[in-house]
């Protein structure tokens, strides 16, 4: 059974509250969230129902290839609870700002690379019949191993950050879960003394 339900609008689906949180990461804006008022969904391409109490993941962003998290503030969050959504919207928005800017210099420096390699053998960026001219797997290969040397600091740089965010938000998931099982046992130890 699938945890989420497909939407056809736009292929966002929504995500059970108690989801695991570490891969999130979000967009919603603050004020909004401060209100207890759903995030701005502009630029997304699409908006939760208002009558939703779960997370919604949309479609995915064009210049990080991540599907952006509209995250569901409840009308009584707490300030625990408030801290894990801020946190796991910080870590969305960090991993979407390092991919859109890596994809972006992924996708330059490749089409500089197939330019300069094409000019060297002489040859056009499209051929007679108008299609776009490519190279062998090979010369590719040299490309990526390049690119991947060149920002090998980059990517370690980001590791450690990805796993900063996941350990503070496993940790502020475990208080969150440690209060809301405390709530239910006073609760029920109310109901039993009545």
């Amino acid at each position: 059974m699938a945890a989420a339900r497909v939407l056809r609008a736009g292929g966002c689906y929504r995500r059970h509250p108690l989801a695991s949180a570490s891969s999130s990461a979000s967009s919603g804006s603050g004020r909004a969230a401060e209100r207890g008022e759903r995030p701005d969904s502009v630029g997304l391409g699409f908006r939760p129902p208002p009558h939703s109490h779960s997370d919604w993941i949309g479609p995915p962003d064009k210049h990080s290839n991540l599907r952006p998290v509209i995250f569901y503030v409840p009308p009584e969050e707490s300030a625990l609870e408030r801290r894990l959504r801020e946190a796991r919207q910080e870590a969305q928005a960090s991993n979407q700002r390092f991919w859109a800017r890596h994809n972006r210099a992924f996708r330059q420096e490749k089409e500089e690379f197939i330019y300069s390699r094409l000019k060297a053998k002489g040859l056009e960026m499209r051929d007679e019949s108008g299609q776009k001219a490519t190279l062998s797997a090979e010369e590719m290969a040299d490309f990526y191993k390049d690119f991947l040397s060149k920002n090998f600091k980059k990517h370690l740089q980001y590791n450690r950050d990805w796993y900063k965010h996941n350990f503070r938000i496993t940790f502020l998931m475990g208080q969150v879960a440690l209060m809301r099982a405390l709530r239910w046992l006073r609760g029920r130890k109310r109901n039993v003394e009545q």
